[in-house]
C-alpha cells in the first residue's frame, strides 16, 4: 500500500481502512490480480479525474485521418476533370486521403471500362502528390479508388 505519508508495506484490510479514514482519503485497489492485492490510500475523485485527463490526452495525440471524396462520371470532360484534379491535389497537400469514385447512372454501367480509364488517368496525373492505396474496384454502381498523400 502506497500513498500520501503512508509507509509502503503489507497491511491487513482493517489497518489500511483505518489509515485511509484518518487521512480523509480512500483505499483504492490498484491491482487486484497481484498476490497480495496492491492498494493505495488516495483521493479517489482526483484519481478518476487524472485517469480521464490521461485518456483525453492520448485521444488527442492520435492522428485523425480525413477522407475527402471526389465524384466523377464515366463521361467527365477534360475541364471538369482538371478542376477536380486540382481539388484533389489541394486535399493531398493538406494531408487528407482522397476517395475518387465514378458514379454510373442508369444504363451508363455498360461503360465500366471508361470509368476505370478515368480513374487510372486521375491516378497518373496525381502521382507526384499521392500514392494509390486502393486500386479501382466496382462496388454496385460506383467504381472507387483511394489515394493517400505522400509523406
Amino acid at each position: 500500500m502506497v500513498g500520501e505519508n503512508v509507509e509502503p508495506g503489507i497491511y491487513n484490510l482493517r489497518e489500511a481502512l483505518v489509515m485511509a479514514e484518518t487521512r480523509g482519503l480512500d483505499l483504492v485497489e490498484i491491482s487486484p490480480t497481484a498476490n497480495p492485492p496492491v492498494c493505495r490510500v488516495i483521493d479517489y475523485k482526483k484519481f478518476l479525474y487524472e485517469l480521464k485527463r490521461k485518456q483525453k490526452e492520448m485521444k488527442a495525440k492520435t492522428a485523425k485521418i480525413v477522407v475527402k471524396e471526389i465524384r466523377l462520371g464515366p463521361n467527365t470532360d477534360d475541364h471538369d476533370f482538371n478542376f477536380k484534379l486540382n481539388h484533389a491535389i489541394k486535399f493531398l497537400k493538406d494531408g487528407a486521403k482522397v476517395k475518387v469514385d465514378v458514379f454510373f447512372k442508369g444504363r451508363s454501367i455498360i461503360y465500366k471500362e471508361q470509368g476505370e480509364l478515368i480513374l487510372l488517368k486521375f491516378a497518373q496525373s496525381i502521382v507526384d502528390y499521392g500514392k494509390i492505396e486502393q486500386l479501382p474496384r466496382l462496388e454496385g454502381k460506383r467504381m472507387i479508388m483511394i489515394i493517400a498523400p505522400k509523406k
